[in-house]
């Protein structure tokens, strides 16, 4: 027979499991909210210009890593970790050249990831905030530096974004994520709640981490996205299982290396490239998920939503979900609206990156009084665009990222060609024989409830 005493000891171990894990070293003394100041500014846009010292070093730094295909291994606590599920990464603008190969994790990988995360997380609470932040701002100097070059060419290569469009993710908007998001943590550390009678009573706030390990799942399109949601959290004393997109391998290793280097403790981030349903599933059914970080596709974040809500029994705590994901965004012009700024701005926000930003324009609503002049507008300057290789200086736009997403692309094209309801005004042409290229396309649809105005295409094609 058993006791009441020892069911009631046995309750109570079981309750103290389930309340969470938080390690009795995270108590920290008043000294920890005393955190240095300093102000911000955004990392400067630089030129590039021919014989400029950032356009040497940046050429440098393509001929290196387009000259190799770099072993990316799987890291969990700072250990490296290989299987026998070999991925490779390949320039989009020339498919032919692998620039990185790289192993998914197994479940029991991912599971490990948990566990060493789990570990490492009381040291790294135990850390002052003032310590952490001064870390990430001296790796955003460095990454503003001694690093830029190859953040930008890594983020080239394997992503296809033109110099330009490389400089504003991987350097200045990496750079600004950290630094900014630092300097919000410090804001936040200003505020202390009244205390009437300070050496009788002192009240004290104290951001704490959540409970648990954060599942960052990072996209393709954006070097920086997949740093900051990796990274960010860590401010705050959480830790991280990073599973980065398979066609930003090379550039989301690389901000791996800058933070491993720079002294950043091993576990704290994890990094795990895995096929996406193997980790989703692992991480998803965990006690200890304490939230996902996502940016990526609606129909993934859906399926991610769907599985913590059907496990939520199973968890510790009530783990947050945080995504970004795409759209159908558009231009709705107003009849008098000058017809120069449409048309720079339609070309620009639709066809920039391929149009694969959540942020590209795949819709505009046009007047008829103004739609001959913004026709004629639009046709010319698509005439004038130059698609080519990622690394040449006057590519405009280059491919798109993968097969897959020519595939999905194309088969929009080809349903505006077929389409009754549809015309194409300019583009329409693909070719995978080198890359993965795509015209940049305009359709004119004389219903909006047709498809490619109504799905989204992520791609560069503007209806």
């Amino acid at each position: 027979m058993i006791s009441a005493t020892q069911v009631l000891k046995t309750d109570l171990v079981k309750a103290a499991a389930k309340i969470g894990k938080r390690a009795i070293s995270s108590v920290v003394p008043k000294t920890d909210l005393e955190v240095t100041d300093f102000k911000v500014v955004n990392e400067p846009i630089l030129g590039y210009m021919p014989g400029s010292s950032e356009r040497v070093a940046l050429e440098a730094s393509l001929a290196k890593y387009s000259g190799e295909c770099e072993d990316i291994p799987i890291i969990i606590g700072g250990k490296e970790y290989r299987t026998d599920n070999v991925q490779y990464q390949v320039m989009p603008h020339d498919h032919s050249k692998k620039i990185a190969k790289f192993y998914w994790a197994t479940p029991e990988l991912v599971h490990k990831g948990i566990t060493t995360a789990m570990a490492a997380k009381a040291d790294w609470e135990r850390v002052p905030i003032d310590e952490k932040i001064q870390m990430f701002l001296r790796v955003s100097d460095q990454m503003a530096d001694i690093y830029r070059a190859d953040l930008n060419a890594t983020t080239m290569l394997g992503q296809a974004k033109t110099m330009v469009q490389a400089e504003i993710d991987s350097a200045c908007e990496l750079i600004d994520f950290f630094r900014f998001n630092c300097f919000f943590a410090k804001e936040l550390m200003k505020y202390q709640p009244i205390s009437e009678d300070p050496s009788t009573t002192l009240n004290l706030l104290r951001y704490r981490a959540l409970e648990g390990f954060i599942a960052s799942v990072t996209p393709f399109n954006f070097t920086a996205i997949a740093g900051n949601l990796a990274y960010t959290p860590c401010v705050m004393g959480n830790v991280t299982l990073w599973k980065p997109s398979d066609t930003a391998i090379l550039s989301n290793y690389l901000i791996y290396k800058i933070f491993r280097d720079a002294g950043f403790p091993d576990g704290v981030v994890n990094f795990l490239p895995s096929d996406g349903p193997v980790f989703g599933k692992t991480v998803t059914a965990h006690q200890d998920l304490a939230a996902v970080n996502f940016t990526g596709s609606v129909p993934t974040f859906q399926w991610l939503w769907k599985a913590v809500g059907e496990n939520l029994q199973n968890f510790t705590g009530f783990p947050k979900l945080i995504g970004e994901c795409g759209g159908k965004n558009y231009h709705f012009v107003h009849p008098t609206a000058e017809v120069k700024t449409v048309v720079a701005s339609t070309i620009r926000s639709a066809f920039e990156y391929q149009g694969q930003k959540c942020s590209a324009c795949s819709r505009v609503y046009v007047p008829e009084s103004l739609w001959g002049e913004v026709k004629e507008g639009l046709v010319e300057t698509q005439k004038s665009l130059k698609i080519g290789s990622a690394t040449d200086a006057d590519t405009f736009m280059s491919a798109v990222i993968d097969r897959k997403a020519f595939d999905r692309i194309s088969g929009y094209i080809n349903h505006a060609k077929a389409s009754p309801n549809c015309s194409i005004v300019a583009g329409g042409g693909y070719d995978d024989s080198v890359g993965f290229f795509i015209e940049p396309t305009i359709v004119q649809t004389t219903t909006p409830t047709d498809k490619i105005f109504q799905e989204e295409i992520f791609g560069p094609l503007v209806s």
